[in-house]
């Protein structure tokens, strides 16, 4: 009985570390990535040459027609985006 009391509090704990809230920093993190995600996704979609080690692992080099060329809607989308990311402090 004991080690079945053990074993839930441990669990609870456990359980309980995974699932608590992000601090600020972690939820603006998170929120920043996600934000540079969609942005980027947009650019990787129309065949945009990217540079940074960091796009380059996420999309790979791209490099395809239009490369990079937007159309309105997503000109527009990726301004919105950069706007929140401005907003946020977000680094680029």
């Amino acid at each position: 009985m004991k080690l079945l009391v053990a074993a839930a509090i441990g669990s609870a704990i456990l359980f309980g570390s995974l699932v608590s809230a992000p601090t600020p920093a972690q939820a603006q993190g998170q929120a920043c990535y996600a934000l540079w995600y969609e942005r980027n996704e947009i650019y990787a979609r129309n065949g945009f040459c990217f540079r940074t080690a960091r796009a380059r692992a996420t999309f790979g080099a791209g490099c395809f027609p239009p490369y990079g060329r937007l159309t309105g809607w997503e000109a527009r989308r990726v301004q919105e985006l950069q706007y929140q990311e401005d907003s946020l402090g977000c680094p680029r």
